[in-house]
């Protein structure tokens, strides 16, 4: 996690997140934190407000006949607290997410499962249409307490240049 400071005024400080475009480097890798326990709560209430229906998400005694015997954590939710976890780190200062790709969820998440992440700069080059912002590329992949990989993913970002981030405009 990138956190700084900002002088606001005479023994004032305000924190900050986030790289710029020039703090990336190709090859770097930022291990995220903290970690997340994942609960059959967190499951459900995804799999319910994605509209997901799918009762391997929600129903125990369904699932107790699959081949996992138990639930499994609805896969968006996996790439989404990926992400979620990578953001202080790798696009705290992003003007968009430009997109993701090569998705691959490699082994079941269950509940009960905490997760660690981690994401490398695969890809640095200036914006040709934006001279504020460079675009960023990096592979952001998730294990499980046991160090399996369970996820990992491309992900492809503008992210502002110095002195250019809505944070100074918006005095955040």
């Amino acid at each position: 996690m990138v956190q700084t400071h900002v002088t606001v005024g005479e023994n004032r400080y305000r924190e900050s997140f986030g790289r710029y475009f020039e703090d990336f480097s190709v090859g770097d890798i930022y291990e995220h934190r903290p970690k997340r326990t994942i609960t059959q709560n967190d499951n459900i209430w995804f799999t319910l407000l994605t509209m997901n229906t799918h009762p391997m998400h929600f129903d125990e005694e369904f699932a107790k006949h699959s081949e996992f015997g138990q639930c499994i954590v609805c896969s968006p939710f996996t790439v989404a607290l990926l992400v979620g976890m990578s953001v202080t780190d790798v696009s705290q200062k992003a003007i968009a997410n430009l997109g993701w790709k090569e998705i691959k969820l490699t082994h079941p998440v269950f509940a009960g499962d905490t997760l660690e992440a981690e994401s490398e700069v695969l890809d640095k080059r200036e914006s040709k249409s934006r001279p504020n912002a460079g675009i960023v590329t990096v592979r952001t992949r998730g294990m499980n307490q046991h160090g399996k990989v369970v996820c990992e993913f491309d992900r492809t970002m503008l992210i502002a240049k110095k002195g250019y981030d809505v944070e100074e405009k918006a005095g955040y």
